[in-house]
């Protein structure tokens, strides 16, 4: 399963606007940075169909200005 993880920056004063619309994606979880406008972002899909919707609502947030990738990994699943 794809385990990636990254820095989400959002537009002037929509922070926590990103912050919402991040979490109600079941695949997301988000750490805020408590001093700057960054977040911390790490998603994990089971398939690499679930992956490319999920890049796909994440095109879809207007509150995100980018979208870094820090680390990504796949873990193989055991029988």
């Amino acid at each position: 399963m794809p385990i990636k993880s990254y820095l989400a920056h959002p537009h002037d004063g929509k922070k926590e606007e990103l912050i919402q619309a991040l979490s109600n994606i079941n695949q997301c979880d988000v750490l805020p940075a408590e001093n700057e406008d960054v977040l911390v972002l790490v998603t994990e899909t089971e398939t690499k169909a679930e992956e490319e919707i999920l890049k796909q609502k994440l095109e879809t947030i207007s509150s995100l200005k980018m979208l870094a990738m820090v680390s990504g990994f796949n873990t193989p699943k055991k029988n």
